[in-house]
């Protein structure tokens, strides 16, 4: 869930969805995204594929040529089509957001969320199950977790579900009592003691 969607990559997602819907239902929704997740994996690996995508000064005939030669037999016909889509659009660069907009469109129409969590260490699977569990509880809905470590942090997580952050870090709940300091002064922290002390 690192990369971003945007409108376009939307729109490109939404028809490959319902092409897939028509072809197959679920069954063929599922296939399709693993297929994409698969070709968009194999650019961010290798450069010489991510560059195949994107460079301009390929010619887009033979570029839809190599692609047909690549892919036929090893994705379904359906995918192979959309590649020769984005090809003949000028738009095959775009392949890693229209990704990251069918993957949206599928945890939607199952029911599932993706969540990134970032941790300072790696989480044990208790503690995997424990904020599932407590994501599934808010949400409603099943969350897929990527987890991450960022050694910057000092403690705590933080959550990012679509563009909302949920920042739990132990940073921001310590910028948090200083500000509460500056505005609020001494007498505040004093009344309010047991909470900042259960807060940090």
């Amino acid at each position: 869930m690192t990369c971003q969607t945007d409108a376009l990559a939307t729109v490109y997602a939404k028809s490959l969805f319902e092409l897939a819907s028509d072809a197959g239902g679920n069954d063929k929704i599922v296939e399709i995204a693993g297929e994409l997740e698969q070709i968009c994996e194999l650019a961010r690996d290798k450069d010489d594929v991510r560059n195949f995508f994107s460079s301009p000064i390929i010619d887009g005939a033979k570029r839809g040529e190599a692609l047909s030669a690549i892919f036929t037999n090893r994705v379904t016909d359906l995918t192979l089509r959309f590649l020769l889509v984005l090809n003949a659009k000028g738009r095959l660069s775009h392949i890693e957001p229209i990704n990251v907009a069918f993957d949206l469109l599928v945890q939607e129409a199952f029911g599932r969320v993706e969540v990134d969590v970032f941790t300072p260490q790696d989480l044990d699977e208790n503690a995997i199950r424990s904020i599932k569990e407590k994501v599934q509880a808010m949400l409603n809905k099943e969350p897929v977790l990527h987890t991450y470590v960022d050694k910057a942090m000092l403690g705590g997580l933080k959550l990012r579900i679509g563009d909302q952050l949920i920042d739990g870090s132990v940073q921001t709940k310590l910028r948090r009592l200083s500000e509460s300091i500056k505005n609020s002064g001494g007498t505040a922290i004093r009344e309010n003691y047991e909470t900042y002390l259960e807060d940090n």
